[in-house]
């Protein structure tokens, strides 16, 4: 491939999202209209050009934790029926607007209760503003399909009653499970009772691990725990060594990740930010595309970020010469990811996702 491919070009391509903080993807616009509505005065602008920047910058500090305190900011706004209908609607429209054609979205239901909203309410205002947004999507000619990822905040206690939530609403909108926040100090065994619940109801779940602590979080998460998926994953690579000849060794860890087809939620951009890459060029995606894991792309948070999934892919594309038949691989892997039945998954696959690339593929002959 002599040029990376652009923005436009993959805004084209079908896209498939598994990694995705609803209150990581409000439209600037949109937390200073509802910091207004509820009169909420801890903003640090209320223009929303800079607040965006904002945004950006004060993620851009290499720390996780400095990092995770940006979202004070979002869940500030996000406290009423009506403000999480209108942000989940958003972020289907924004993804929809950018390609993308399945997305899960995670968020921490005990995050939205101040105002007086019970767990149950948050899921349904937001499984609500899902398909409020698939509607407004597809009546502009796009199709797109969300599911709920349920969260649980791993410095609190409430990771049992908050899985009971996710199996109640299983078949109302709720994909998933998952638990977020700060790892150090925080380990996943601290949940157990929450995810041997979910094993026995056979429900799917994720575990944000492998970010911002090492390999100990994956292997809990992985071995004690029993997630489905790693949410970033990417301290996989303190298990892969190089020899003297540049040959890639992998150890125990890294091999039955591998081994397993787990899949990795990696989120480039929101890496660099917080200090577990140096740089999308030096990121360790490109060793793991290489040795075949179960690599998926992802975008954390939209707007701390400020990156959409096409921009996503177009650095990584700039960074590693990655065309079409890269992006299909990536795209392939995060659906046959998805907590979808087998058959959903593979009619997304075979009837839009191949199709999608390989017209593109044929145009750029």
């Amino acid at each position: 491939m002599n040029h990376p491919l652009t923005v436009e070009q993959i805004r084209r391509a079908p896209k498939v999202l598994l990694h995705d903080h609803l209150d990581g993807g409000l439209r600037p616009s949109t937390v200073v209209e509802l910091a207004r509505e509820a009169g909420y005065t801890g903003l640090p602008t209320y223009d929303p050009g800079e607040l965006g920047v904002w945004f950006r910058e004060a993620s851009d500090s290499g720390s996780l934790e400095r990092y995770l305190e940006t979202f004070a900011h979002t869940t500030a706004v996000m406290q009423t029926r009506d403000a999480l209908v209108r942000v989940a609607a958003e972020a289907a429209e924004d993804l929809a607007a950018d390609g993308v054609v399945y997305a899960e979205q995670r968020y921490a239901p005990e995050q939205h209760l101040s105002a007086g909203l019970t767990l149950e309410e948050v899921v349904e205002a937001v499984q609500e503003g899902l398909e409020l947004g698939e509607k407004r999507a597809a009546d502009q000619g796009r199709v797109i399909r969300t599911g709920q990822l349920v969260t649980a905040m791993r410095h609190a206690a409430r990771s049992s009653e908050i899985a009971e939530l996710a199996v109640r609403y299983r078949d109302a909108g709720v994909s998933g499970f998952d638990i977020a926040g700060a790892e150090a100090g925080n380990p996943p065994t601290r949940h157990l009772d929450a995810f041997e619940y979910l094993r026995r109801e056979n429900f799917h779940f994720t575990i944000h691990a492998g970010e911002a602590f090492g390999l100990p979080s994956i292997w809990e998460a992985l071995q004690w725990c029993g997630c489905d998926r790693l949410g970033h994953g990417v301290r996989i690579v303190d298990d892969i060594t190089l020899n003297e000849n540049g040959v890639p060794r992998l150890g125990r860890l890294s091999q039955y990740v591998r081994d397993k087809r787990v899949p990795l939620e990696m989120c480039p951009s929101s890496n660099v930010q917080t200090g577990a890459a140096e740089s999308i060029a030096a990121h360790p995606i490109r060793l793991l595309h290489d040795l075949r894991f179960r690599v998926t792309v992802n975008t954390d948070n939209r707007l701390q970020s400020g990156v959409t999934l096409s921009e996503e892919f177009a650095k990584l594309s700039e960074a590693f010469s990655y065309g079409w038949d890269d992006l299909e691989w990536f795209t392939v892997n995060a659906m046959k990811s998805a907590f979808l039945p087998f058959d959903e998954r593979l009619a997304l696959i075979n009837g839009v996702i191949k199709p999608g690339f390989a017209q593109l593929k044929w145009a750029a002959v």
